[in-house]
């Protein structure tokens, strides 16, 4: 009976401290650690409308103790969000499935240097016939989490409580927001997702591999059995970003109302209702939904002679 209840403490103080991230540098094992380009990073940045706003930033690397960078490749609405609103939240999940939560103040960016040479230097960009990075950005180190290793636990209860609530509700019939393909990314069980939120300090607070399903085209539902503490704080009509992502590096970004936790389940699954929707890939990202007008073209400069 005594170790039951150590075991349940330990237990408790464990999920007390997952996710908690306090002001302190990189270590040298872990700037190693972030050096592969075989990783997923996510970058969670701030739209105009202080709305947050998630990415597949791979190149996410430490460049020393106390700062970041990552590289561009490819147009997007993150790099145009941190250079006017240099406040980011970040997670780094490596092979060996560690994760590491953190926060950043982007700083400059530049197109040649050390760091440059670096980057483009990297398997991936160094035999690309086709693109190359163009523009490093670089981040100040605001406050980082101690690496965790995935919690299987967890998320397997979560995909069991996103499964059980997901027959609990019924279907909407209004208009579709997400396409069948969007719907089926995030509902897949090997998908990996990633929610974000605007915290109170003014940094986004993004948490890693949530379970999410998406009961029908117009909602999500998520399990707070992985980072129990940190999802229990959220208030109703909270805007929350969802990233998608799986192995073969699809995705989809998606955001909306936070509508509270219930679903009739002891545990509870957080409902969201989506109204916006972002195509993250190349070679063109954009806006999927609200569907955007079609504009005329008016520029013909640099059109093919």
């Amino acid at each position: 009976m005594k170790a039951k209840q150590m075991k349940a403490k330990q237990m408790k103080a464990k999920q007390m401290k997952a996710g908690q991230m306090k002001a302190r540098q990189l270590s040298q094992s872990e700037m190693r650690a972030f050096e592969p380009d075989n990783k997923i990073g996510i970058l969670a940045t701030l739209d105009p409308n202080n709305l947050p706003h998630l990415s597949l930033i791979t190149t996410l690397k430490a460049r020393s103790p106390k700062q970041l960078m990552f590289g561009q490749f490819c147009e997007g609405e993150s790099k145009r969000n941190v250079q006017e609103r240099p406040k980011t939240g970040f997670v780094v999940m490596t092979m060996d499935r560690k994760i590491w939560r953190g926060q950043a103040r982007w700083t400059d960016k530049t197109g040649h240097g050390e760091d440059y040479e670096r980057l483009n230097q990297a398997p991936m960009f160094r035999y690309n016939a086709y693109f190359g990075i163009h523009t490093v950005h670089h981040m100040e180190l605001e406050r980082l989490g101690e690496p965790e290793g995935l919690s299987l636990a967890g998320l397997g209860a979560g995909i069991l409580l996103s499964t059980a609530a997901r027959a609990l509700t019924r279907a909407q019939r209004k208009d579709p927001i997400l396409s069948p393909w969007a719907k089926r990314l995030i509902s897949r069980p090997d998908t990996l997702k990633f929610l974000s939120w605007v915290g109170e300090d003014g940094y986004p607070e993004l948490v890693p591999v949530v379970p999410c399903t998406a009961p029908d085209r117009r909602r999500l539902l998520f399990s707070p059995t992985v980072y129990r503490r940190l999802l229990k704080k959220l208030q109703p009509g909270q805007p929350l970003c969802v990233f998608a992502v799986n192995l073969a590096m699809e995705s989809v970004c998606v955001r909306g109302t936070f509508r509270g936790y219930g679903g009739g389940l002891k545990l509870g699954a957080g409902l969201v209702d989506l109204d916006w929707v972002y195509n993250s890939m190349p070679p063109k990202q954009g806006q999927i939904y609200p569907p955007q007008p079609t504009k005329p073209v008016t520029d013909f400069q640099g059109e093919m002679s």
